[in-house]
């Protein structure tokens, strides 16, 4: 099989993809006539580095070695776990979809490195919902903490169409994918004495209650 044909594209996907591209023009557009993408744009980098893979990964993992209370070990070994698969989805995902960014997309100099330079699925859009749903799912937060997640989450999504990064299609993909990271994380969820195992044997250090400890 030649290169030319593993790459052809049905032409009703053709379509579906160019429906895509009309509507999130036609989105960005009425959206900048109400909130005018320069007035904003501050706003939307802030979100955008908000929800960056490698800066959650990285403070999470600082989050996770500096704040080593045994109440909190499972959570923060769970999402972790979660932030990693989720990295590991959306990279395999664009790899293999191969879907170009919007030609208005510019000054994005954390999309440009390896599978990130493609747009589908968002990553952005992924990472966020999988937090929302860690949050108020898999590890429940007070009530009071949901409508500021909800508000953040609606936000990054928003924010990724207006800002060109990505098509509508693209952002819904990745809703869809974080939605089946929550689903996949209630399988393998880790138990809290196995959290404490695992931050033993990395950490170096005997956390009490452990199955280890005596």
């Amino acid at each position: 099989m030649t290169e030319r044909s593993k790459r052809n594209v049905p032409s009703v996907l053709k379509e579906i993809l160019k429906f895509d591209s009309y509507m999130t023009k036609r989105f960005v557009l009425w959206g900048n006539s109400i909130l005018p993408l320069r007035t904003f744009r501050v706003h939307y980098k802030g979100l955008e580095i908000s929800c960056h893979g490698i800066p959650w990964l990285s403070f999470w993992i600082a989050f996770t070695w500096l704040f080593d209370n045994p109440n909190l070990i499972q959570m923060q070994v769970n999402m972790l776990l979660g932030l990693v698969l989720d990295i590991i989805f959306v990279a395999v995902a664009k790899a293999y979809f191969r879907r170009r960014r919007p030609i208005l997309n510019t000054d994005d100099a954390l999309g440009q490195m390896g599978p990130d330079v493609f747009s589908f699925p968002s990553g952005h859009a992924s990472r966020a919902i999988f937090v929302v749903y860690f949050f108020t799912r898999l590890w429940p937060l007070h009530w009071i903490f949901h409508f500021p997640l909800l508000a953040w989450v609606t936000s990054i999504c928003l924010s990724r169409v207006m800002m060109s990064r990505h098509y509508i299609l693209d952002v819904l993909g990745g809703c869809a994918l974080g939605i089946l990271e929550g689903f996949l994380m209630e399988f393998l969820w880790i138990e809290d004495s196995t959290a404490r195992s695992l931050f033993s044997v990395v950490s170096d250090e005997k956390i009490d209650g452990g199955e280890y400890h005596v």
